[in-house]
């Protein structure tokens, strides 16, 4: 389908608005930029609506929620560069290689700056307690649920990591008080991430959320979060730098299962090791 410009949109509604409707139009319009940035908390503050206001005035437009309606603008206004990654060459003297590179890096560093080690020593212990450990996430995120499920299965930890929407759902509906659910969301506002959420803590299991959102609804049914601070980007919905973070909080939750199971992670991760070892040439 093709993309249906959202300032034409705007332009063509703007008979039908209100007074506060035609308000926002009116900032969207002279600054277009700087509205694809903020939250919908943010921007309504900006303009001086409620959020009630502006998520009606999305939906006036044929959106479904604010997220939509950002990405719509953020295409509008963006490059073909833009487009493409979460940082763009058009005013780096960089190379394509050491501007992937130095994205990563930068998140990685950033997130190292912020991230408690007592934190994540606590939500290891946690895995350890508990019954059954199961990763979730949808997308890209589905691709770190399963990596770490692949690091966790050598502890001898019972682990799971369903990838179908569905079977998502249903493996939650069977969790306990005793298991522990670790829910990988970049973004923090999938409307599938938060019912999965949801029937998780329906089931009473504690909820850990991986996420780069710091003010995600998400937040508000964990028990326990850990933030990847990467390079976000409105006019791309991937988050690149995003996903070797929460590759690298997976690494360093697994080493410090590793050293609360002591002797016995290393007994079942030797049992692993000498399987495989059987299937080389």
């Amino acid at each position: 389908m093709p993309h249906t410009s959202c300032i034409i949109k705007i332009h063509e509604a703007k008979n039908s608005f209100s007074a506060k409707e035609a308000q926002i139009a009116d900032f969207i319009l002279q600054h277009p930029q700087s509205s694809v940035y903020p939250t919908i908390e943010e921007l309504a503050e900006q303009i001086g609506v409620s959020e009630a206001t502006l998520f009606r005035f999305v939906r006036k437009l044929g959106y479904s929620g604010y997220q939509q309606f950002r990405i719509a603008l953020a295409t509008d206004i963006a490059s073909p560069q833009q487009r493409v990654y979460e940082t763009t060459l058009e005013h780096s003297q960089e190379s394509t290689v050491s501007l992937v590179f130095n994205t990563n890096i930068r998140a990685l560093q950033e997130t190292l700056q912020h991230i408690e080690p007592e934190h994540i020593k606590k939500i290891a212990e946690l895995c350890v307690a508990s019954k059954r450990i199961f990763f979730f996430g949808l997308g890209g995120s589905s691709i770190v649920a399963l990596d770490a499920y692949h690091k966790l299965i050598r502890t001898g930890l019972s682990c799971g990591a369903p990838t179908d929407f569905h079977m998502q759902l249903m493996q939650a509906s069977q969790l306990s008080p005793e298991d522990t659910a670790v829910l990988i969301s970049h973004t923090g506002v999938n409307r599938d991430a938060l019912d999965l959420a949801e029937a998780i803590k329906k089931q009473g299991a504690q909820l850990v959320v991986i996420t780069d959102a710091r003010r995600s609804p998400l937040l508000k049914l964990a028990n326990h979060s850990l933030f990847a601070y990467s390079q976000t980007s409105p006019y791309v919905s991937e988050a690149f730098s995003a996903r070797i973070v929460q590759l690298a909080i997976i690494d360093c939750l697994y080493v410090s299962i590793m050293e609360a199971l002591g002797q016995k992670g290393f007994d079942n991760l030797e049992r692993m090791r000498n399987v495989i070892a059987q299937r080389r040439i």
